[in-house]
């Protein structure tokens, strides 16, 4: 089976990751994309983000009824921070059988080099790189075993973005699935300073 990983804090997941998620299950004939919740990412502040419980709670919410798409807490049974080769070398002895991608934006695929044993997963694992606005270019790696850069459809919408508006009391209907939006609001999630 092919699986196509998509790795994040998904802090809340939103209608944008749901559209890479699809696009990528659709175009890049994979049988399966996986939300890969990550506990805490080495690159970002850990501060802002909801119990990772709870997040994943929210992809499966997000996710119910759709077989190609599948949430995964992998991430929380592993050392903290995540580290996506450590991950991806968990994943490849627990499900031999699999044939794992990566699903990255640009701003990460740039980011790349900042990443452990970076060279080491580029060798061993398709990449499928959607592009986002600002990260237009992206690096070469002569090295790398497969890259796609794809124009998937993106819609402007953040994580960032849909926290600080339940912050401010703000509707955040049609950004993310009514489940989720129904949700964060039953348990009061992001309401409170972080």
């Amino acid at each position: 089976m092919r699986v196509g990983l998509y790795f994040g804090s998904f802090n809340p997941i939103h209608h944008g990751h749901l559209v890479i998620a699809n696009y990528m299950l659709e175009h890049m004939k994979l049988d399966q994309v996986w939300f890969v919740l990550s506990p805490q990412n080495p690159l970002k502040r850990s501060a802002s983000l909801l119990n990772e419980y709870q997040r994943l709670h929210l992809v499966r919410l997000a996710i119910e009824g759709e077989d190609g798409l599948k949430a995964s807490d992998i991430e929380f049974k592993l050392p903290k921070p995540s580290y996506t080769v450590d991950t991806l070398a968990y994943l490849q002895e627990k499900y031999p059988a699999e044939e794992f991608s990566i699903i990255m934006g640009s701003d990460s695929f740039q980011n790349l080099s900042k990443w452990k044993n970076y060279h080491w997963l580029l060798q061993h694992f398709p990449i499928h790189v959607y592009k986002r606005p600002e990260y237009e270019s992206v690096p070469s790696y002569p090295e790398a075993r497969e890259v796609q850069i794809l124009d998937a459809p993106l819609l402007p919408i953040s994580s960032t973005e849909i926290r600080q508006m339940i912050k401010a009391g703000k509707s955040v209907r049609y950004l993310l699935p009514e489940s989720v939006r129904e949700e964060i609001e039953k348990s009061g999630y992001y309401r409170s300073p972080s």
